[in-house]
């Protein structure tokens, strides 16, 4: 699927959901990497992450989009546009748009998991710390009794 698509797609569920016409644009940014789409406010413009379509296909785009319109007619209209607020949660349950879109893979680099931690223990005391980031032994001590700290491999 291709931008121009995405805009026919964008308009025709705009009329068959809303009865409404999107006047705007609608368009792939591949630098969106949590969010499955984006309302903007400025230009009124809606956004979608291709991942959402090379992940989950075009069901899972056409929610998106349906979550986005809901912003956008609200917005226009001068109503409660936000998540929190009223006119918005009612208008996701009359039209059937999801609240959340289903998650996107984070990569592997940015996981928690393959983050390295680094072990620090008082030659004294035997307190361990857990860091995320590393540090200099010869400039820190050991909070409990002021001893000096050696990495643990």
């Amino acid at each position: 699927m291709n931008n121009e698509e995405l805009q026919q797609l964008v308009s025709r569920i705009s009329l068959e959901s809303f009865h409404k016409p999107f006047m705007h644009r609608a368009y792939f940014n591949p630098r969106l990497r949590t969010t499955g789409g984006r309302y903007l406010l400025q230009s009124h413009h809606i956004e979608i992450n291709p991942k959402a379509f090379e992940i989950y296909g075009v069901r899972e785009v056409e929610g998106i989009i349906l979550h986005e319109l809901c912003h956008y007619h609200l917005h226009l209209e001068g109503k409660g546009y936000q998540h929190r607020d009223k006119d918005f949660r009612a208008l996701l349950k009359k039209v059937n748009a999801p609240r959340f879109c289903s998650t996107l893979q984070i990569p592997k680099s940015r996981s928690k998991k393959q983050r390295p931690h680094y072990t620090y223990e008082c030659i004294q005391c035997h307190q361990r710390y857990v860091r995320k980031i590393r540090f200099n032994v010869n400039r820190y001590c050991c909070g409990k009794c002021s001893g000096q700290l050696k990495i643990v491999e």
